[in-house]
């Protein structure tokens, strides 16, 4: 083959390869998807980007016979170079694979609020082998993917849908606290369920806790809870 039929087809597999790579990414990018979706697809959509030129440079670069010899040759020792790489590399390589996982696991999510090593911030980016903290003044944090990965991290941002119902009740001094306290864990009907004296001064306040499954049940249940304490403390003579 020629000379210039090689720089052609050399060319031609570049430029097909950049033309796929930015069709991919803006497919990608264009998506309006939640904050744990996008964290995947940030790390899907880099790897992805990765691989793809990795591939076209590589397949461009066999049409040239003197690359092709060098690549059988390479190809032909590829376990001594893997082994070599993988010592050389192996924290880059491992700050990668932490990246999957976090995408995958998701920790940690865009946008979340986090404090690692008593430092506090919002995730702003997950690379591919760093993962970059905005902080409240404004300062960024680059922290490599596998001291994510395996350090303790508190995620502020990724909470239960539970809410506590609290319910306070006043009780006068001369009645019998542990008495009432025992009625009100009647009235919750729940094994669970907290009652403490959460202040004394003129009267006695008891805080009734009870678990709801989220915030609107959490406000139908006080209510509840509000109405069946006055009825049974009431009814046992702790009002007068």
């Amino acid at each position: 083959m020629p000379t210039w039929q090689r720089l052609a087809v050399f060319g031609g597999v570049l430029l097909a390869t950049f033309i796929v790579a930015r069709i991919v990414d803006r497919w990608f990018s264009r998506r309006e998807l939640p904050a744990e979706t996008v964290t995947r697809y940030r790390v899907l959509r880099r790897s992805l980007m990765t691989l793809i030129v990795f591939i076209g440079v590589f397949s461009a670069l066999l049409v040239i016979p003197q690359v092709r010899a060098v690549a059988a040759g390479i190809l032909a020792s590829s376990a001594v170079i893997g082994i070599v790489v993988g010592f050389a590399a192996q924290r880059t390589i491992g700050n990668f694979i932490a990246g999957l996982l976090i995408a995958l696991a998701q920790p940690i999510r865009l946008g979340d609020h986090v404090e690692t090593e008593g430092l506090t911030g919002v995730v702003e980016e997950i690379g591919l082998t760093y993962t970059f903290i905005r902080t409240p003044d404004n300062d960024r944090l680059v922290i490599p993917n596998e001291k994510i990965a395996s350090d303790t991290i508190r995620n502020s941002s990724i909470r239960s849908r539970k809410k506590l119902a609290q319910v306070t009740v006043p009780v006068p001094l001369d009645r019998d606290l542990d008495a009432a306290i025992g009625l009100l864990r009647e009235v919750a009907g729940d094994a669970d369920a907290q009652v403490q004296v959460s202040e004394l001064d003129d009267q006695a306040h008891l805080t009734l806790s009870v678990w709801a499954p989220d915030e609107r049940s959490a406000e139908r249940l006080e209510s509840d809870l509000r109405l069946k304490a006055h009825a049974r403390l009431r009814e046992a003579g702790v009002f007068a």
